[in-house]
């Protein structure tokens, strides 16, 4: 099969198209024919290059969320079929969806949502099961709570902001000037813009902050979480801490039942992907480039 693998830890630069092994399925595993698979510009950095048994890796295959069909089973392997449709989220010590072919675990994939394509589907494992697990899994938000989403404008504030209003939340989306309209339009109640000199101070006092940013503006953001709150960041920890308060910081993790209410969301017309450019599987290099330079809004799609 074709493939994109990075035979070394040197980022972008490395990417190689080339022919690679087809992969087979091991136990309770699937094989699924990739129709999509999204990327995120950091996972060159943070993909390990060993397995989890700590061996090493001769090479990775990056893109760990996908949509496709399954084509075969491994041993022992039940609830899924051949020619089912399904999405899902890999581990990152597996070969990823960058190819024509991917081998999962079935327990990772999830029917996928029957109202959107398979390149739409592909844009929503990372971001959704992120997003999901930082604000009902570690920030129990609830209806009527309001949360500072950091990082409005990107894939994963997006998602964050559809969920969050799906269970009746009010939301500041906080981003630079030029998302403020999408943010909005995404369903955020306000609009903070993070280029602002002390913007946090109009800011108020929020039951949960959610960072997808990191840095200085998620320590300024410490400020915000009224006492008794919770700050959840998907990045590395705040440098400023407050004792009244709880701060989280997590890595996401596959989730099938997530996934299968994720896609119930999308056909109930209740979520929509955000997908911001396509590639052909064979320009992963320049896809990545394009999303690591921030010149796309959305999730950055490959194609086989």
């Amino acid at each position: 099969m074709k493939a994109v693998r990075l035979h070394a830890p040197v980022g972008i630069d490395g990417l190689m198209y080339e022919d690679a092994p087809d992969p087979a399925p091991f136990f309770n595993d699937v094989l699924v024919k990739v129709h999509a698979c999204g990327i995120t510009p950091t996972e060159l950095d943070w993909t390990p290059f060993s397995d989890r048994a700590g061996h090493k890796r001769d090479y990775i295959i990056p893109a760990q969320e996908f949509s496709g069909v399954v084509t075969a089973l491994g041993f022992g392997t039940s609830g899924v079929a051949i020619g089912d449709e399904v999405y899902g989220l890999i581990n990152a010590d597996r070969d990823g969806a960058a190819a024509e072919y991917i081998a999962i675990e079935a327990r990772d994939v999830a029917p996928k949502p029957k109202t959107i394509d398979h390149v739409h589907a592909a844009a929503i494992p990372q971001a959704g099961l992120t997003s999901w697990q930082a604000l009902f899994d570690h920030g129990h938000l609830t209806g009527g709570q309001t949360v500072l989403i950091l990082g409005a404008g990107g894939a994963l504030g997006n998602m964050a902001i559809q969920l969050a209003r799906s269970i009746g939340a009010r939301i500041i989306g906080a981003g630079r000037s030029n998302v403020k309209s999408q943010v909005l339009d995404a369903g955020a109640d306000t609009f903070v813009d993070l280029g602002q000199s002390r913007w946090e101070e109009g800011v108020g006092q929020v039951d949960l902050v959610y960072d997808a940013v990191g840095g200085e503006v998620l320590d300024r953001s410490v400020a915000t979480v009224k006492p008794g709150g919770t700050l959840v960041t998907a990045m590395m920890p705040p440098q400023v801490r407050r004792p009244d308060i709880r701060i989280v910081h997590f890595i996401r993790e596959p989730n099938r039942a997530q996934l299968i209410e994720l896609a119930r969301m999308v056909d109930a017309g209740r979520l929509r992907p955000q997908v911001g450019s396509v590639y052909p599987l064979a320009d992963a290099k320049t896809a990545f480039a394009a999303k690591s330079n921030h010149g796309v809004t959305g999730k950055v799609i490959l194609t086989p």
